[in-house]
């Protein structure tokens, strides 16, 4: 009888979350070029939603791989009211907070957030793209949410990627089995199928296929720059956002066809498998296990002759790039001054010492560009230096180019609001963006001098209220709806600029000071006065 009991209450208790989970909702269905899909329509929101959206067939078995192939056809219904499990991967990042249905090779999913009504066609869409350096993330993530960004008139896409060894590897076998002779960039070709998924099927959303703005953050950021690139996507999209980062050097820059087969063969030597065939034959647990056991931070993209043809620079300076609008900014602290200092105190001595150490030759100019004197000064100039070298420079390559090379305009910003404090003091803000547990034991570390690296998503997406790590303030909010107002506007019309926000004017090809966009709680418009420090780091990684 007890036993019945217990049992009874679960089964109330089971149905009552069910309940709950969709208590403003009812079904809805919608028909794309594969089948029927079931998703919900939020009576509250007015929102519908389709989680867990099948974009390509499962990339396993004789498919782990190779180039995402497309989807059969299905018959009934398929239900798609939960996120489908993210890509195979670690806690590299452990601040990063899934909803996912688990970890699997089985990755190839999208989600689709959308305010059309039956009368409501042709809405801008947003596809982002998540970050996570290529080997972690996924696009359940809170921060990444599309519901707020639904409610400004677009229907936004958040979709998976394959990563690290699934979504990256190169070898000599995989090339000559290929169609195209070549092998990686894998995640790179998720993320295109992913964009021709939606110009086959957003209509049924309310979308307009002819509207598609790409975006994303940090590794996100980089794909959007490569999308740019790429032959096979440059023309199915219309704007693209860039939040830190640019697949050019040094970050994440790709690596010549014969470079990157080399690392796949050397890698798969030394681990005791040489043979592709042995390789396809092991489980995703001993692929998962040999590649955490190697240390390794994921594998380069590809100079492949099929998504890439060419670097980036060279794409660009040839005009061969998307021809699209393009917003895109870092932030004001991406990475703590210690990144270059390598842990010394910010002393004359030790900074001075770090610098000829770095740039041996050019050290004094270095030091004019990043000045030293106070020890404020010093941490200003490491954490500049830190972050140019990182992520920043990059970016604003990716910036240079672009407007150089093309009739479109081209807005920047730097992101420059700082978080407030952590709700949990036993908690620390991760690299990545998040959290992590404190180490008790660790120093205490310096307070933030700017904004740190992936701190803007959840302020640009419009998703503080789903990120309960920070004690947000009216400051905070009226920061996110700024910056989200200037995004959703450029997704809507190639221009981020409305008439109650400070005026954002797009750069001019040679202006040595172009205009940036300070995102704060009080934006402002500068000019840039730094952009020295860039034309000295491009002497230094284009040569």
């Amino acid at each position: 009888m007890k036993n019945l009991l217990l049992f009874t209450v679960a089964i109330l208790m089971a149905s009552h979350t069910a309940v709950a989970q969709n208590k403003n909702a009812f079904p809805v269905q919608v028909k794309l070029e594969n089948g029927i899909i079931e998703g919900n329509y939020d009576t509250h929101t007015g929102i519908q939603t389709y989680f867990g959206v099948p974009f390509a067939k499962p990339p396993v078995g004789e498919l782990r791989w190779k180039a995402p192939q497309p989807l059969d056809t299905w018959s009934g219904v398929k239900e798609t009211k939960s996120f489908g499990p993210r890509p195979m991967q670690t806690m590299v990042f452990g601040d990063m907070k899934s909803r996912s249905d688990g970890v699997s090779e089985d990755c190839l999913y999208l989600n689709i957030w959308t305010p059309a009504n039956r009368n409501l066609k042709n809405l801008p869409v947003l596809v982002y793209f998540f970050g996570g350096g290529n080997v972690a993330g996924d696009a359940s993530e809170y921060r990444y949410d599309g519901e707020s960004m639904a409610k400004k008139g677009m229907v936004v896409v958040t979709t998976n990627y394959r990563l690290n060894i699934f979504g990256f590897f190169a070898h000599p076998e995989l090339s000559k089995e290929a169609s195209y002779g070549a092998s990686g960039n894998y995640g790179l070709l998720d993320q295109n199928m992913a964009l021709r998924w939606v110009q086959k099927n957003i209509a049924a959303f309310g979308g307009d296929a002819t509207k598609v703005t790409i975006a994303g953050e940090s590794a996100g950021s980089i794909g959007v720059s490569q999308q740019m690139a790429s032959p096979l996507s440059k023309n199915l999209i219309a704007g693209a956002i860039g939040e830190s980062g640019a697949g050019i050097n040094p970050t994440m820059a790709p690596v010549p066809l014969k470079e990157a087969e080399k690392i796949g063969l050397e890698f798969s030597q030394k681990a005791g498998y040489p043979s592709l065939s042995q390789l396809r034959a092991l489980s995703t647990r001993e692929i998962y296990e040999i590649y955490n056991e190697s240390k390794r931070f994921g594998f380069p993209a590809v100079i492949d002759g099929y998504f890439l043809t060419k670097t980036l620079p060279e794409t660009f300076s040839l005009k061969e790039q998307a021809q699209v609008p393009l917003l895109l900014g870092w932030n004001s602290a991406e990475i703590p001054g210690m990144a270059f200092m390598q842990g010394q105190p910010y002393t004359e001595e030790n900074y001075i010492a770090k610098v000829k150490e770095t740039y041996p030759e050019k050290y004094a100019e270095v030091l004019k560009l990043y000045p030293y004197g106070s020890e404020k000064e010093i941490e200003r100039s490491a954490t500049d230096l830190a972050s140019d070298r990182f992520i920043a420079y990059s970016t604003w390559k990716w910036f240079d180019l672009h407007r150089q090379n093309s009739g479109q305009p081209v807005y920047r910003y730097l992101y420059s609001k700082l978080r407030p404090p952590l709700v949990n003091q036993n908690l620390a803000s991760g690299l990545a963006g998040g959290t992590v547990e404190k180490n008790p034991d660790a120093p205490q570390a310096p307070g933030p001098i700017g904004a740190p690296h992936a701190c803007e998503i959840e302020y640009c997406m419009g998703n503080l209220h789903l990120v309960d790590d920070y004690a947000w303030t009216a400051d905070d909010y009226k920061t996110s709806l700024d910056m989200q107002n200037y995004f959703a506007n450029f997704i809507k019309t190639g221009n981020p600029n409305q008439a109650d926000l400070p005026e954002w004017t797009a750069a001019k090809a040679n202006d040595p000071m172009p205009p940036v966009m300070v995102i704060d709680t009080q934006s402002k418009l500068i000019k840039a006065e730094n952009d020295a420090r860039y034309l000295f780091l491009d002497k230094v990684y284009l040569k």
